[in-house]
């Protein structure tokens, strides 16, 4: 699984998910995290329905994500 030391929680592995960014340890996505943050779920709801998702790891999402941005900014 291939990280980077800007996103030490994020993973990203051929075999899982079809290569797309995952919290490490687990099979859910960033993507899956971005998604329900935005549908309106609160962290209190998605630590119910996920226990082994951390505060930590949700914020580590919203960077990836904001770090993500930024990159295709600069390369338009």
């Amino acid at each position: 699984m291939h990280t980077s030391s800007d996103h030490p929680l994020i993973g990203i592995d051929s075999e899982i998910r079809f290569g797309r960014a995952c919290l490490l340890g687990t099979r859910i996505g960033v993507e899956d995290v971005l998604g329900w943050l935005a549908r309106g779920m609160t962290h209190a709801e998605i630590f119910e329905d996920f226990p082994e998702i951390s505060e930590e790891q949700i914020r580590a999402c919203l960077h990836y994500a904001a770090d993500r941005e930024s990159h295709i900014r600069l390369v338009a």
